[in-house]
């Protein structure tokens, strides 16, 4: 295996200067750096990123720790859009910044977690993500000061940099455009009652309401899904959540969805009893699962989920924080998504008022 000084020797220069052709941390002339280069070329020789590493105290490693990799359908479905799209935003946002990308897959078993941090941090990686499959509060186990952690899709208790969809703010746009359409009875069949998502956007569903001035009907409210898997329960309980609302005596104009996944099966449902989309009943979802609310008929209004956003963000956050250019965030960093208007919202006709001699009178 050729060294640094068979690449002297054949370019006729001294090993210093080599160094310097390949760390490019000092001048060398044209004429010199043509010479190196071919003699590097012609050798074979690879620089020991080891050694390089030892030097200067910078490795150029970024470790990333998912379960996206492995992520089953069936999981796939509980956590809504892939969370592999973190992971594609994280790998653009690294690839103008030199450094190399390590991921490592956990498999599904959270239980990893602890030993693969341990082992990027063996490699000398400067910094790392951990990306979770859903919002969530998460602990994990401490890294050295010189390693920097960014968290992706969720936070914990310590104040470690973290990256967070605005669950918050997408279901308050959404419900806010439907009470710009006319809506006034507006249903939430939620996700899970314990999921961090569900507690944020209905407080959105909420302020969105009183904003527009209209009451809160707890009547409306369902949760529709559970934490854990179950395919058979969800279908039976998304079927009673639906019964739930549509026999209200003042039922909803629109239903809206916790994700995209539940308002695919809520179109048969609905169907099935008769209902046409969107001339009997509105339906909107949320993620913006394009698979789904693009080839859905009518196409589905949705929330856009930030995900590839999401892995951007962390990525550049990490990056500043391995560079010192800023210092650690003290609160998690929002990142939100716009409503994608689909054709499964009707425009209601807004209320006329009249007045006439009897006083005003509302058609």
């Amino acid at each position: 295996m050729a060294t640094i000084y068979d690449v002297a020797k054949a370019a006729g220069v001294s090993p210093k200067t080599v160094s310097r052709v390949l760390n490019g941390d000092a001048p060398v002339n044209a004429k010199t750096r043509e010479a190196v280069e071919k003699a590097i070329g012609a050798l074979g020789y690879v620089p020991s990123t080891a050694a390089r590493t030892m030097r200067s105290n910078r490795s150029g490693l970024v470790g990333v720790i998912t379960g996206a990799i492995s992520l089953t359908p069936h999981k796939s479905d509980q956590a809504g859009l892939p969370y592999l799209f973190i992971v594609q935003g994280i790998q653009r946002a690294i690839e103008s910044s030199g450094k190399t990308l390590l991921i490592a897959d956990t498999g599904g078993r959270k239980s990893r977690v602890p030993g693969l941090m341990r082992t990027f941090e063996e490699h000398r990686v400067e910094g790392l993500i951990y990306v979770a499959d859903h919002h969530q509060k998460v602990s994990l186990p401490p890294v050295s000061p010189k390693t920097k952690l960014v968290l992706a899709n969720c936070y914990d208790d310590i104040g470690t940099p973290s990256i967070l969809p605005n669950d918050w703010q997408g279901q308050k746009l959404l419900v806010a455009d439907l009470i710009d359409k006319g809506h006034r009875r507006i249903a939430y069949l939620s996700l899970g009652a314990a999921l961090e998502a569900t507690r944020l956007r209905s407080k959105g569903y909420r302020d969105a309401l009183q904003e527009a001035g209209i009451d809160y009907d707890p009547a409306l409210v369902v949760p529709a899904d559970l934490d854990a898997p179950d395919p058979e329960a969800e279908v039976q309980l998304l079927w009673d959540a639906i019964d739930r609302v549509l026999a209200l005596p003042d039922p909803p104009t629109v239903i809206c969805f916790g994700n995209d996944r539940m308002a695919l099966r809520a179109y048969g449902i609905l169907r099935s009893r008769g209902l046409a989309l969107p001339d009997d009943i509105s339906v909107a979802g949320y993620d913006n699962h394009r698979l789904i609310t693009e080839t859905l008929y009518p196409t589905l209004t949705s929330v856009e989920l930030p995900y590839s956003a999401i892995g951007v963000r962390a990525m550049q956050l990490l990056l500043s924080l391995i560079n010192n250019e800023i210092q650690p965030p003290t609160a998690p960093m929002l990142v939100s998504g716009p409503v994608q208007a689909g054709n499964s919202v009707r425009r209601l006709p807004k209320p006329t008022t009249r007045i006439s001699i009897i006083g005003r009178t509302t058609q």
